[in-house]
């Protein structure tokens, strides 16, 4: 199985209540929004966006990704609203060992209401069926409570603690990884 047959053109993904869909320039300043809030990017591997151009940047790669047909992120839409509340999707992917990475992140407004696990569901259920993995993982810096908490929602095991495996904003951070695999 080829990446570019998969995310060549990123299918919609829906759920009760959001919609997983391509990222476009007109949520660049919901992504701000989101993006720029130091609490939303406290555990993530990218710095809070400083500008509203820094997120067009970021939204001009992840459009590259797309055109390349390489692996990339769904944008999180809140269906009442219209707006993009997140991002989610695959960080990784080795086709050889049938496995992927999922990474994810949420506006602070939608914490805690179990939107990241009903999107990280849709996710999972994405990779088993259209990418035939057999295994997906997920990792957390250690005091990430409500990601490690998401991650057990949807059923991903905790497998361990990785020494040093970030280089994130300067400095080492270990790193909990879960995972769930198909039976």
């Amino acid at each position: 199985m080829k990446i570019e047959d998969i995310f060549g053109n990123l299918p919609v993904l829906e759920t009760e209540r959001m919609i997983l869909r391509p990222i476009t320039m007109d949520d660049a300043e919901d992504m701000y929004a989101y993006g720029s809030d130091p609490e939303v990017t406290r555990y993530v591997t990218w710095h809070a966006h400083q500008s509203i151009e820094e997120t067009q940047q970021f939204i001009s790669f992840l459009l590259g990704k797309y055109e390349e047909g390489a692996v990339s992120q769904w944008g999180i839409e809140h269906k009442e609203s219209g707006r993009l509340i997140g991002t989610m999707g695959f960080i990784n992917w080795n086709t050889k060992h049938f496995k992927a990475e999922v990474g994810y992140a949420l506006s602070r407004e939608f914490w805690n209401r179990g939107y990241t696990s009903e999107a990280m569901k849709a996710i999972i259920d994405f990779g088993w069926n259209q990418m035939k993995l057999v295994r997906i993982e997920a990792r957390c810096m250690p005091d990430n409570i409500n990601s490690a908490r998401v991650m057990e929602k949807v059923g991903m095991q905790y497998e361990g603690l990785m020494r040093k495996n970030l280089y994130v904003k300067g400095r080492f951070h270990d790193a909990k990884i879960y995972a769930i695999v198909a039976d």
